[in-house]
């Protein structure tokens, strides 16, 4: 189904039986089939929805309309309009800042928390080749990242790398960098010490473009948030990983005390 809302038609779906909900949406330029094979085997037990950001996926919106702000406000449009009463709230990569925002703003529109690879703060740089890259040669620039984001290790690697160069080309240059762009000089570390809401990081210890240490790093200022590293995978384990990362939501929020460190 699509959303209307502040100027976009936001692509969104849902499947799964419940009772337990969780709505999930993509980093950058990743549309919510990044989580496909996650949410695949979490909704066997849950209501598991999904949504393209504005700038991925089906979703329809102008360019100039992709600011944080919008993106922040859209989670809880796609929460009104599918219905979901509490549902955990689950990000990957940069879509972890909107996450943390949305539940900043209202904690009690959540469950909880599911931050993947989570990028919380984002540089501001005179000069930034990977912007320079996606205005002078889209392609090549996506298709570096997806190798970045996939190592060889990975399960299916290259199959993943070839899916991923597919869902990230869809955005197209101007929307990509516009996602890109719109990030720059945010920098959440020093709010994590708000969040209410109990945490499940999930990171992978072979991730190229956001250390795991950071993940570390996070889950040590969030004051209710666990730790569960994916050893050997990379920047998307909702892509590589998806019975590991489906069972560790499963076992953090069917928990009735705060989980330790896996």
């Amino acid at each position: 189904m699509f959303i209307a809302h502040n100027d976009a038609h936001l692509f969104a779906l849902d499947f799964g039986p419940g009772p337990r909900e969780l709505l999930a949406f993509g980093g950058w330029a990743g549309s919510w089939e990044v989580w496909a094979p996650t949410l695949g085997v979490l909704s066997r037990s849950w209501r598991a929805a999904a949504y393209d950001h504005r700038g991925t996926g089906a979703t329809v919106a102008p360019v100039e309309s992709i600011t944080v702000a919008n993106m922040t406000a859209d989670v809880f449009a796609v929460l009104d309009a599918l219905g979901l009463a509490r549902p955990v709230l689950a990000a990957e990569s940069a879509g972890a800042t909107v996450a943390l925002l949305a539940a900043l703003q209202r904690p009690e529109r959540f469950a909880g928390l599911v931050l993947v690879d989570g990028l919380i703060h984002h540089e501001r740089r005179a000069t930034d080749p990977f912007a320079a890259g996606l205005r002078t040669d889209f392609d090549a620039t996506i298709a570096a990242f997806a190798a970045a984001c996939v190592p060889d290790s990975e399960p299916d690697g290259a199959a993943v790398r070839r899916w991923g160069v597919q869902i990230l080309s869809r955005s197209g240059p101007a929307a990509a960098l516009r996602l890109y762009e719109s990030v720059a000089g945010i920098d959440l570390r020093p709010r994590l010490g708000e969040v209410t809401l109990p945490v499940q990081v999930i990171h992978g210890t072979a991730d190229a473009l956001v250390p795991a240490s950071d993940a570390r790093a996070m889950t040590a200022a969030l004051p209710r948030a666990t730790l569960h590293l994916i050893p050997g995978a990379g920047h998307v384990p909702t892509m590589t990983h998806p019975i590991e990362m489906a069972a560790a939501i499963d076992r953090f929020f069917s928990a009735e005390s705060r989980p330790i460190e896996t």
